[in-house]
């Protein structure tokens, strides 16, 4: 019964000591590892070559909408213009200025329990497969977004009007005599 009742206390301090590591703040060492698990870099450059495109596109729509045509070479140098984005992304200057928030959000066992589902069958899946979902949902809402887009523009065009319509109507005062 002895030994029962000290494995009892060494477990309860146990159980005590790992709630506290769990809500401890998490080290940068500890969001470091979530990033490599999250494969970030990899993350974050495949949704850039995603939204890149479709800015692209939608940046291709407004100029045929406006001008009824592309200049020669158009999409020849868009591609270029933003593949050199994306490939130039400053990604290890950025990764470093984000996990300060990461810091702030997270706990320590915030972290961990993230780095164990994305660790897991169904995280992998989800890293894998959610670049190709995002693009497949761009694709679906990229007609809408330009739909949302073109309206609001009317909309904020007349906001504008009014805002100089409504304006006091003032003479200019005459110069003055000397």
């Amino acid at each position: 019964m002895k030994k029962l009742l000290i494995a009892f206390v060494c477990l309860a301090f146990c159980a005590s000591a790992l709630a506290q590591s769990a809500d401890e703040p998490a080290s940068k060492d500890d969001v470091i590892l979530y990033m490599r698990t999250m494969r970030s870099h990899d993350m974050l450059q495949r949704t850039m070559q995603v939204q890149s495109q479709s800015m692209q596109n939608l940046l291709r729509d407004q100029m045929l909408k406006d001008k009824g045509k592309l200049p020669p070479g158009y999409d020849a140098r868009m591609k270029k213009v933003m593949d050199d984005l994306v490939q130039n992304l400053p990604m290890d200057e950025i990764f470093e200025a984000m996990i300060p928030a990461y810091q702030k959000h997270f706990t320590k066992g915030d972290i961990e329990a993230m780095n164990a589902f994305y660790s897991s069958p169904v995280g992998q899946k989800v890293l894998e497969e959610l670049p190709a979902v995002l693009q497949e949902g761009n694709a679906a809402a990229m007609p809408l977004m330009s739909k949302y887009l073109t309206e609001w523009k009317g909309r904020m065009e007349k906001e504008m009007k009014a805002l100089e319509d409504d304006a006091p109507k003032t003479t200019p005062a005459p110069p003055a005599k000397n």
